[in-house]
């Protein structure tokens, strides 16, 4: 039992070192050497986790992606109504993006570059799918505008990653007014 306890720490001390290296130094100036001494193994360690670095990032990715959604559904019913269930996990993701910060930068370099490949960023968008469903079900209930999801993404969510940006840089702090207008703002822009 130790032994495989130490084998997940070790595991997990290398996607901790892969995101504040990434978060830090970006994917291209991030090399395996790093992340190994990051992470207190030796760089061979690495490849009993890992095929390559692409693997190890995308992994990384995957796994800050379950945390990420497993935090912003928690508590979330489907049968809230459409506008309840929006702001329950809007106002989650909000919490995320802005107290684990350093999670939520890496997703935000991942979501936004070509770092992370194509069947990663699809079983990435598969742990949003609550969200999904639910304006999938706004949209049928004439509450949610017919657009697109990757539309209704970047004006609801996208904007959480931008203010977060802020906040880390020390150039705006999101009060609880602000968090609620944030909020508002991110309604307006998706409901019909």
């Amino acid at each position: 039992m130790a032994k495989l306890q130490k084998s997940i720490d070790k595991r997990n001390a290398l996607i901790d070192a892969t995101i504040t290296l990434v978060n830090n130094a970006g994917f291209h100036a991030t090399p395996m050497s790093k992340i190994a001494k990051m992470a207190n193994v030796s760089p061979a360690t690495i490849y009993l986790y890992f095929e390559n670095k692409q693997d190890l990032v995308n992994k990384t990715y995957i796994d800050v992606k379950a945390q990420y959604t497993a935090f912003a559904f928690k508590d979330y019913k489907e049968t809230m109504s459409v506008e309840e269930g929006f702001e329950h996990i809007w106002k989650r993701i909000a919490d995320f993006k802005l107290n684990a910060s350093e999670s939520a930068m890496f997703l935000s370099q991942c979501d936004n570059t070509p770092i992370i490949d194509e069947p990663s960023l699809q079983e990435g968008i598969k742990h949003l799918q609550p969200l999904l469903n639910l304006w999938k079900r706004g949209k049928a209930e004439g509450i949610i505008k017919p657009i697109s999801d990757y539309l209704l993404y970047a004006y609801a969510i996208n904007p959480l990653s931008f203010l977060m940006t802020a906040q880390k840089r020390g150039t705006f702090k999101l009060d609880e007014k602000q968090i609620e207008e944030a909020y508002e703002a991110a309604w307006s822009s998706i409901k019909k």
